[in-house]
């Protein structure tokens, strides 16, 4: 069984995802995890991301075994791979080893912004999960401020609308809810009821 989860920024997507993984027992990927590693990369190299050739390169040398999990969290990288993400020829690259994942017989949860539209379109369930500005700009606060980062609410809700337009407005593989995939807003939900919400869908649609 192939899960498709996707949704913008702090919507509560890769909660789900991890959750539909630990219920289902298949493996997860979380594909915004490629593209903030690439940022990052860039970044680290002293380059910018919206510098093509450089995150074709960084793209290219992706050691996913080798992804720092707590530094990619940060609102820097988050930034990063939202202009790396624009760029074709590095979704390209990226989407080889995505499809890859998703290949495995016994099944996956993959969850990112392409996912149930380009990555696997075939998906057997997929999802997009969405929630409101303020709530999304909310959660993702917390997260910032307990890794001792320090923004304002207005300044990051800013970043994440500014994040929002790039990926919808990218001509390649733009964040938008894939045909057939059911609708999940987490406005209102805590972890463990989005997760049984995403549960629910998935057991209606067979799985």
């Amino acid at each position: 069984m192939i899960i498709a989860v996707d949704g913008p920024t702090a919507s509560g997507k890769g909660t789900v995802a991890a959750g539909l993984a630990r219920r289902y027992g298949l493996k997860r990927l979380d594909t915004g995890a490629l593209y903030r590693a690439v940022g990052l990369a860039v970044l680290d190299a002293g380059g910018e991301p919206s510098d093509e050739g450089a995150a074709i390169a960084a793209a290219r040398t992706l050691d996913l075994a080798a992804i720092d999990e707590n530094r990619i969290r940060s609102s820097a990288a988050g930034l990063a791979a939202s202009k790396v993400a624009v760029i074709s020829a590095v979704r390209t690259v990226l989407r080889d080893a995505q499809r890859a994942f998703a290949a495995d017989p016994k099944g996956a949860v993959l969850d990112g912004r392409d996912i149930g539209t380009v990555i696997c379109p075939d998906a057997d369930v997929k999802l997009f999960v969405t929630a409101a500005l303020p709530v999304r700009t909310e959660r993702r606060l917390r997260e910032l401020r307990a890794r001792g980062e320090t923004i304002s609410f207005e300044d990051l809700e800013a970043q994440i609308a500014e994040r929002d337009e790039r990926d919808m407005r990218r001509a390649d593989s733009p964040l938008r809810q894939a045909p057939g995939a059911h609708l999940l807003d987490t406005t209102d939900l805590g972890v463990d009821d989005a997760i049984d919400a995403a549960c629910r869908i998935v057991d209606a649609a067979g799985g």
